[in-house]
């Protein structure tokens, strides 16, 4: 057993000590091959030919117009200048005529019939509702507004903002006039006691207007009565003996 054990060891040993000589064997061969790539010259190869730069063109302004006319940061960089036209103001709104003017209305059932005129001095016209007057077409009319339709556009308004009241001032222009040129009133007559007037028969003398003396009073044989009425007093003289 012994024996066994002992050429084991010497096996073992021996791949040992071969194993060792192999390694130490590569090692020297790789020390070899490092120093020979080491020390072994390159061949220099042959420079390639020379080729010379193209010369640069001079310099010039008209170069650098792309550049001028790219540069996005200043719109003064373009040579072209834009010319703004200004848009022409749109066309002043066509004036609208005057009004017709309102002079009554009439309904007796199948809808209302309108009395206009176009001014103050033309005829009267009598419409009814989708008839036109001068350039105005009758829309619709109640008791308090009208309403026309002209160039398209709907026109409301109030009636007595229609009527013609030209009639009605000259009218009142005229009795303002006639009111100034009326003669100053006359000055009244003094009263004066005249007494008794003329006869009046029966024995009665009449009133002088201007007379001043009250009832009552007697003179020359009569007394001045006032007589009241439904038209003013009535006056007389009696005869005192009555």
């Amino acid at each position: 057993m012994k024996r066994k054990l002992l050429l084991l060891n010497v096996v073992l040993l021996a791949l040992l000590a071969y194993a060792g000589w192999q390694v130490r064997r590569s090692y020297v061969a790789a020390k070899a091959r490092e120093a020979a790539e080491l020390n072994r010259r390159a061949k220099s190869a042959a420079p390639p030919p020379f080729t010379p730069a193209p010369t640069a063109p001079p310099v010039s302004p008209g170069g650098y117009a792309a550049i001028a006319q790219q540069m996005l940061f200043d719109k003064s960089r373009n040579p072209n200048v834009i010319v703004e036209v200004p848009v022409p103001p749109p066309p002043p709104p066509k004036p609208m005529p005057p009004l017709p003017l309102y002079h009554g209305q009439l309904n007796i059932g199948d809808g209302p019939t309108v009395i206009l005129s176009e001014n103050a001095n033309a005829a009267h016209q009598a419409l009814r509702l989708g008839e036109q007057i001068g350039q105005f077409t009758l829309v619709d009319v109640n008791s308090e507004e009208i309403t026309f339709e002209w160039d398209g556009n709907t026109i409301k308004r109030k009636l007595d903002t229609l009527i013609d009241r030209s009639e009605q001032a000259q009218a009142i222009a005229a009795a303002q006039t006639a009111r100034t040129e009326l003669p100053p009133p006359p000055v009244p007559v003094a009263k004066t006691p005249t007494g008794p007037g003329g006869e009046m028969g029966g024995g009665f003398r009449a009133c002088d207007v201007n007379d001043s003396l009250p009832a009552g009073t007697v003179q020359n044989g009569f007394r001045k009565v006032l007589t009241p009425s439904p038209f003013g007093s009535s006056c007389r003289w009696e005869p005192v003996t009555r």
